[in-house]
């Protein structure tokens, strides 16, 4: 392809990359290294046939001038970074120089907010994408060696989770598990245990959302494994079972090899998604259990405060915690490229 065609063809992404990607990331870093201003203040002494008072109230002209001359707020550089709502760089080194054992000072930690949220967020990770991925690779399997009348019917209903909106579906079964529902109760009566709430319970609540999330998103893989298993080449599939592959064996040897470049993309796509957990925790009601660095932007969004600079930070965080995330896989895939090539 000609360099001039390259270019034309290529312009329109480009434009749409800077204008939707790059031009609000920059913008959020810029919003978190500046802070709101702080109103100016006007004491009055105020005297009267009883005695003199002093009243302290705001400048409004003062504060809006300051405001007009300084539109973002004041330059706080990298300090929003290390207060105590994110990084928490005072309070770490306290807690490690006062440290007993590793595992107090990682009990510290948790209880520090920016911390916490990402204990959360790394485990929902890590145990929700792997079980994902194993549970859409075995539905399509399965359902790849249906008869042909049954797929369609099947194929349906397994893509039934994705359909659901995330959050109407959290909450369908935030009321499934509550006492009164289907599985509350069930699980109260196999526990033998009336008073058991899986609300009630930090450990049940991680469960829970961490169930619902491989719920919610295994049809994407399915659906992406399945895609792929239609273009299994049949003559190696039949090669190894004239020489004596069991069905496991031909999974291992075959299927999952001619898959894996597939693994590796839903295994991009749910790292990503699922490090941004939002929407079950809501869902679940679950803020005082789990929250995630997604929910910590939400909350500071929110409210009458509105701490724009506090979500920023997050954001920023969020942004270098999913490259950090990300590089290994890319970092393979890029090897396993340039090893074809």
């Amino acid at each position: 392809m000609k360099h001039k065609t390259f270019f034309w063809f290529f312009l329109p992404t480009a434009l749409a990359m800077l204008l939707f990607i790059a031009f609000p990331i920059i913008s959020v870093v810029i919003q978190s290294l500046f802070t709101p201003h702080e109103a100016v203040l006007l004491t009055v002494e105020n005297c009267g046939p009883f005695g003199c008072k002093t009243e302290t109230s705001i400048d409004q002209e003062a504060t809006a001038a300051l405001k007009l001359a300084e539109p973002l707020g004041r330059f706080a550089g990298l300090s929003i970074y290390l207060d105590r709502g994110h990084l928490a760089v005072d309070e770490v080194a306290a807690l490690w120089s006062g440290r007993e054992s590793l595992g107090g000072f990682f009990d510290g930690l948790k209880n520090l907010p920016f911390y916490r949220a990402m204990y959360f967020t790394l485990t929902y990770t890590f145990v929700v994408t792997p079980l994902l991925i194993v549970l859409g690779f075995a539905i399509a399997v399965g359902v790849n060696s249906l008869h042909r009348h049954l797929k369609g019917l099947v194929i349906f209903f397994s893509l039934l989770p994705m359909i659901v909106t995330p959050l109407i579906g959290s909450l369908i079964l935030f009321w499934m598990i509550d006492s009164r529902g289907v599985l509350g109760s069930a699980i109260q009566f196999l526990a033998d245990d009336p008073d058991l709430s899986l609300k009630a319970s930090t450990a049940l609540t991680w469960i829970t959302l961490m169930v619902y999330g491989v719920w919610h998103s295994a049809p994407f893989a399915f659906v992406v494994f399945y895609a792929g298993l239609q273009t299994l080449p049949q003559d190696t599939l039949e090669s190894a079972m004239i020489d004596g592959a069991s069905r496991w064996q031909q999974i291992r040897y075959v299927v999952i090899p001619h898959l894996m470049p597939l693994v590796t993309f839903v295994a991009l796509i749910q790292l990503m998604d699922n490090f941004r957990v939002f929407e079950p925790i809501v869902g679940f009601n679950a803020e005082a259990h789990a929250t995630s660095l997604s929910w910590i932007i939400f909350n500071d969004l929110g409210g009458e405060t509105r701490l724009l600079s506090s979500a920023a930070a997050t954001s920023v965080l969020t942004i270098i915690g999913v490259a950090i995330l990300l590089s290994p896989v890319l970092v393979r895939t890029w090897r396993d490229f340039n090893a074809k090539t």
